[in-house]
C-alpha cells in the first residue's frame, strides 16, 4: 500500500517503538496523529513526550498532530479518533502500539490487572470500533496491533501483560476475518527480538541491554507490514520470522545505530519486549 498521503494514528507515540513508528510513517509521507498520555505539561516517569515526537517530525518537514489521550479511559479513546477525523477527515491507518504492565502474577491486585487489559486490549478494540465505519465506507484501511513474545511464553511477573497480548492476537485474527471483505487488513506485529525501548528498559533497569535493537528496527518492520496489500491480513507475525523470511529489519540497521551510540555487541537475548 502506498503510504504517502495517508492519515495514521499511532498510540504510545511519546517514546520507544511508538515514537519511532510515528517518525517512520511521517518520513513515508503520512500525516500522523501521535497519541499518548505523556506531554511536557503532564510528563510521566518514563522518559519521552508527545511534544518531543512532534518536534522530531515537524523539524524534518513532516506533518503530525499531538492527541493527548489516556487510553485507560473509554471516552478519551473515542475522542482520540473523533479528533483525528474532525481534523483530517478520515483515518487510513491505526497502529495500536501503546501498552502498560505492572510486576506481579497471581498476587497482582485485580485493579492493576484490569488496568493492563484496559490499555492493552480494550483500548485497541475501542479504537478499531471507532475507525472501522469510515474504513468500511471507503473500502480500504489498515490496522496493526503490536504484541510481544510474552503472548506466547510465561515470563515471571508478566502474567497479566502476556495474557492481554495473546488476547490481542486473537482479536487480530477475529477482526481480520470480519473485515476482510471490506478491504480492511488487520495484522499483529509481535516483538520477539529484544528492543531497547524506554518503557522496557524502565521495567528492567538491571538487565544489560547493550545488544538490544533500537526502536527504529521494530518501526521498520511495522512500516513494512503497513505497506502490504489488503490481502495480507490475519497475520500474527514476529520480528524474527519476518527478518528471516523477508530480509527486513536487518541486524545491520541495529549495528549502525549502536556504532553511532558507541555500543556494538553481538550476543542475542531472549527476553519479552
Amino acid at each position: 500500500m502506498e503510504l504517502a498521503g495517508k492519515v495514521a494514528i499511532v498510540t504510545g507515540a511519546s517514546r520507544g517503538v511508538g515514537a519511532a513508528t510515528a517518525v517512520a510513517l511521517a518520513e513515508a509521507g503520512c500525516t500522523v496523529a501521535c497519541a499518548a498520555r505523556a506531554t511536557e505539561a503532564s510528563p510521566q516517569p518514563t522518559p519521552g513526550t508527545l511534544d518531543e515526537t512532534v518536534r522530531r517530525i515537524t523539524e524534518a518537514g513532516g506533518t503530525c498532530v499531538a492527541v493527548p489521550t489516556n487510553l485507560a479511559v473509554d471516552a478519551e479513546v473515542e475522542q482520540m479518533v473523533a479528533t483525528v477525523i474532525a481534523e483530517f477527515g478520515r483515518v487510513d491507518i491505526l497502529v495500536n502500539n501503546a501498552a502498560i504492565t505492572f510486576p506481579g502474577d497471581l498476587e497482582l491486585p485485580l485493579k492493576r490487572h484490569d488496568l493492563v487489559f484496559a490499555v492493552n486490549l480494550r483500548a485497541p478494540l475501542l479504537a478499531i470500533q471507532a475507525v472501522a465505519p469510515g474504513m468500511r465506507e471507503r473500502g480500504i484501511g489498515t490496522i496493526l496491533n503490536v504484541s510481544s513474545v510474552a503472548a506466547l511464553n510465561y515470563f515471571p511477573g508478566l502474567m497479566a501483560y502476556g495474557a492481554s497480548k495473546i488476547a490481542l492476537e486473537h482479536l487480530t485474527v477475529s477482526l481480520a476475518a470480519q473485515l476482510r471483505d471490506d478491504g480492511i487488513s488487520v495484522n499483529t506485529f509481535r516483538i520477539d527480538i529484544p528492543v531497547a525501548s524506554e518503557g522496557f528498559i524502565a521495567n528492567a533497569p538491571d538487565i544489560d541491554h547493550s545488544d538490544w535493537e533500537p526502536s527504529e528496527v521494530a518501526a521498520e518492520g511495522i512500516v513494512w507490514m503497513l505497506r502490504r496489500p489488503a490481502s495480507y491480513t490475519g497475520h500474527n507475525d514476529g520480528m524474527a520470522a519476518l527478518r528471516e523470511e523477508h530480509g527486513i529489519m536487518s541486524t545491520q540497521v541495529g549495528r549502525e545505530h549502536r556504532q553511532t551510540s558507541g555500543i556494538l555487541t553481538e550476543n542475542p537475548m531472549r527476553l519479552p519486549s
